[in-house]
């Protein structure tokens, strides 16, 4: 019920900080806030206090939700790392909830955005060493995989275990007295690294899916961690080492296009301004006759603000967005529930009667919330209602960490555009070029991923892989140390040194 958009699931959000003399907790919950869009299904945080062992606190829920100034006062220590989920691997429930926190040859807590496309095969191996699972999460592996390594040091356990994992992986993992960052050698997934230097003492670094997180705590935004990266963070300051850097780089061009924070900047480009030029570049593939130009709101703000400024028209709010629905757990009740979109989008007759309107958003998966859209714009008194998309069809699943449903529920797959217009109800639709895509961000195809536009996996192995259910849908009931079933165990966790 919460979620209205027809366009893929965010996928979610990590955040790691070294930082002795600082609210750590206090810092990773403020970074996560600032990732709240990448996951709205659960958040987490793990500190390690100075005496030793791993404390967690991870509950389904917004971040708001799930923490209070109690539970971040009872999280001490001088690092942290955090996560916000939404789920791509592994139902929504409670034990698939980040950090993971293990305590096998090590102490550690664990938090991944991405997808590993080889996670059937390692949990075989695991679970043939009778290795214990408390989820279903293919996270889980990899916390698994480092928290029975033998090595000393954390970060060489990651430097033998990275190889192995296929798929897509930007992660931060914390011992009792590390934090270790690493990115899976294609770079799908964003992970960036910022610095704190309030001037009080010794500069203290951290990482994040984004760079938005670090304007929300005062950290500078330094770098992006390199594919095939390993950084540790560490009271002198950072480690680095690449891994394995050498394979074809593949960052997920649907970031620019959707799921990063506009105030976000990935790749030199901040994201609002890239996707403003789609919009202008929409324009110029697709003008058409019109009064006005209306964004499905917010995704389709900033390209809508660049189509009107290319095409000398005026835009306008077509909708008021309720900005609250996302908040709510209650499910409107049959009486409402033909109501649909209108929870979230209330469409303003004022401002679209008898318009010819120019409508602009993001993207079409499924198709059902833009017929929708379309429809109260017609019943809002619109003369004609013409979708631009700014981005190309999506006709293909994503295997690398995004929900994207499968390719026979998406509109686009085995249709026309022309087609896809009439399913929808609209008088003319145009989606944005893979061209004009890649011309907006200023970047190559040579090094991003499009698979979910173009069919064009960059990963051997990819087609086969399974989908988000694969660890419950393939393998047997998956148990704990005592062989039962996992329940729901507290919120709050503490693992190693008591």
């Amino acid at each position: 019920m919460n979620d209205h958009r027809d366009g893929p699931r965010d996928e979610c959000g990590v955040f790691g900080i070294y930082a002795p003399g600082h609210d750590v907790a206090r810092v990773a919950y403020f970074g996560l806030f600032a990732l709240q869009h990448r996951g709205q299904e659960s958040a987490g945080i793990a500190t390690a206090p100075r005496g030793g062992g791993i404390m967690a606190i991870r509950d389904q829920g917004l971040v708001a939700q799930v923490f209070d100034e109690h539970q971040l006062r009872s999280l001490i220590g001088d690092i942290a790392i955090g996560h916000v989920r939404y789920s791509t691997t592994g139902s929504s429930e409670w034990e698939n909830a980040q950090p993971i926190v293990r305590d096998d040859h090590r102490t550690l807590a664990l938090a991944h955005n991405g997808n590993l496309i080889n996670a059937v095969e390692l949990h075989s191996e695991l679970r043939g060493r009778d290795v214990p699972f408390r989820s279903t999460s293919d996270s889980e592996i990899i916390a698994a995989l480092l928290a029975t390594h033998p090595a000393e040091r954390i970060e060489d356990a990651v430097a033998d275990v990275l190889p192995r994992l296929k798929g897509a992986f930007s992660t931060v993992v914390m011992t009792e007295d590390a934090v270790v960052a690493f990115r899976d050698p294609h770079g799908l997934r964003p992970l960036a690294l910022g610095m704190i230097d309030d001037g009080s003492g010794a500069p203290a670094y951290c990482v994040a899916s984004e760079s938005c997180a670090f304007d929300l705590i005062g950290a500078r935004h330094l770098r992006e961690v390199q594919p095939g990266e390993v950084i540790t963070l560490t009271e002198r300051g950072i480690r680095t080492r690449i891994v394995a850097g050498d394979e074809r780089k593949a960052f997920c061009v649907f970031e620019y296009i959707y799921f990063a924070r506009p105030d976000s900047r990935m790749a030199g480009t901040v994201l609002q301004v890239a996707r403003a030029r789609m919009g202008e570049i929409l324009w110029r593939e697709a003008p058409v006759s019109a009064d006005l130009v209306i964004p499905v709101p917010d995704s389709g703000n900033a390209a809508a603000r660049g189509l009107a400024r290319a095409a000398a028209l005026p835009q306008d709010d077509g909708f008021i967005k309720n900005r609250y629905v996302a908040r709510t757990f209650i499910q409107p009740g049959q009486e409402l529930r033909r109501h649909g979109l209108r929870l979230k989008f209330n469409p303003l007759p004022e401002v679209v009667a008898g318009r010819r309107l120019i409508v602009v958003d993001d993207s079409i998966v499924r198709g059902n919330t833009t017929r929708q859209i379309v429809q109260m714009l017609r019943e809002a008194g619109a003369a004609e209602v013409h979708l631009r998309i700014s981005a190309p069809p999506i006709q293909h699943p994503c295997h690398y960490g995004i929900d994207m449903s499968t390719r026979e529920e998406m509109i686009a797959h085995g249709r026309t555009v022309e087609e896809v217009a009439r399913e929808l109800g609209a008088d003319s639709l145009h989606y944005l070029s893979l061209d004009g895509v890649y011309e907006a961000v200023g970047q190559s195809r040579a090094t991003h991923c499009d698979a979910c536009f173009s069919g064009e996996y960059p990963l051997a192995g990819t087609e086969g892989a399974s989908g988000k259910y694969a660890l419950e849908s393939e393998l047997p009931v998956l148990t704990g140390a005592d062989g039962a079933r996992p329940r729901r165990r507290r919120q709050r966790e503490k693992v190693g040194a008591s």
